[in-house]
């Protein structure tokens, strides 16, 4: 438990040293930063859909279940040896 509260505290500080970070470098060199920004969330974005993609492409489809039990309705063992008298 004391670890994951080190992790989260960790997860923590690091995302506000990065919204810091991200901000200074607005400050100093604004456009392009925006430009490298979209065009990384654009790049992971695209590329997570082609990863879907050609999974679903390249994985082979299921077999079809072909012996299927069959299920009878049975009756409760209670129901059974309660009537037995």
């Amino acid at each position: 438990m004391a670890n994951d509260r080190a992790i989260g505290g960790a997860i923590f500080g690091g995302s506000i040293i990065g919204i810091i970070v991200y901000a200074l470098l607005l400050w100093y060199w604004g456009p392009l930063i925006v430009e490298i920004t979209a065009f990384v969330g654009v790049f992971v974005l695209l590329a997570i859909l082609a990863w879907i993609g050609y999974t679903m492409a390249t994985t082979p489809p299921p077999e079809p279940i072909t012996d299927i039990p069959e299920m009878s309705p049975e009756k409760p063992a209670s129901e059974g040896s309660a009537k037995k008298s």
